[in-house]
């Protein structure tokens, strides 16, 4: 089974991902695949806090780039956390967006059981710089991407979701 969280930044997404994930009946720990780089100190401290939460609850991997190369690998249910930051990465090593959603479709593909972590940009005004609109506008396409492969979709607001699909 696939299912998509999406929410803006700070919406509670990942928390109630990874309780989601937890709740599934398995007999190991799921995988947790963490996409985010760290470049400066703030981002390290976000990355600090998602460790903290997750402890030891998850098998943890790290990958920013290689997302179905690292996927087609789990053998057990994974959360990717998170795709938005997959999309950043790969736009940072400018990735072509037809192969960057090609690579997605690939990974919605797989069998395996996965939940999916994706922030909602598209909410917003429109940005002022070309980059910034390019990221919205391929953020979008993978997030109804994702919403139409994926068998639940759950929108989290003030930390609490919405059963989409």
């Amino acid at each position: 089974m696939k299912t998509l969280f999406t929410g803006g930044i700070k919406s509670g997404k990942s928390r109630l991902a990874e309780a989601y994930i937890l709740e599934q009946p398995a007999i190991e720990k799921p995988y947790y695949l963490a996409t985010t780089e760290f470049f400066d100190d703030e981002m390290r401290a976000r990355i600090d806090i998602h460790q903290q939460r997750r402890q030891d609850l998850f098998v943890t991997l790290e990958e920013p780039v290689k997302l179905f190369e690292t996927v087609q690998k789990c053998r057990r249910p994974v959360l990717i956390e998170c795709v938005s930051m997959w999309l950043n990465n790969q736009l940072y090593y400018q990735i072509p967006e037809a192969d960057i959603l090609q690579e997605l479709q690939a990974v919605l593909q797989l069998r395996c059981d996965m939940v999916l972590v994706h922030n909602e940009v598209g909410l917003s005004v429109i940005a002022d710089n070309r980059l910034a609109r390019q990221f919205v506008d391929l953020s979008g396409k993978a997030a109804q991407l994702m919403g139409q492969h994926c068998d639940q979709v759950f929108f989290c607001s003030a930390g609490l979701k919405i059963n989409m699909k």
